[in-house]
């Protein structure tokens, strides 16, 4: 009968960095990083957003952007700690923030 060989390169040395990254307060961290930073970086693309694609007075739909800002920080935690990955908590927050960000670009050129 024939022995069978593992063919997978020898990565014993990568062990310790694997072993680090598994560790649960990192993606604890990660996680109240989004919630934190990204959801202030949503909030901000949103009250651009409104600011510019709102008609009516200025200051009105800056503080209707402000006031949605305000509640999409609050859910941008709430996802952060609800979804199953940190990294699914990033993307979720970082897509809507580049879509607002386009938006908000794509309606100043035409103004």
């Amino acid at each position: 009968m024939q022995d069978l060989v593992d063919s997978t390169p020898d990565a014993h040395w990568l062990a310790p960095v694997g072993r680090f990254f598994a560790r649960p307060w990192l993606g604890v961290l990660s996680r109240s990083l989004a919630a934190i930073f990204g959801g202030y970086a949503l909030a901000a693309t949103c009250s651009m957003f409104f600011a510019v694609a709102q008609p009516g007075a200025r200051s009105q739909a800056v503080l209707t952007g402000m006031l949605v800002g305000i509640v999409l920080c609050a859910c941008a935690a709430l996802w952060a700690f609800a979804t199953r990955t940190a990294l699914r908590a990033w993307i979720g927050i970082a897509l809507p923030t580049a879509l607002f960000w386009l938006g908000t670009l794509l309606l100043e050129s035409r103004a």
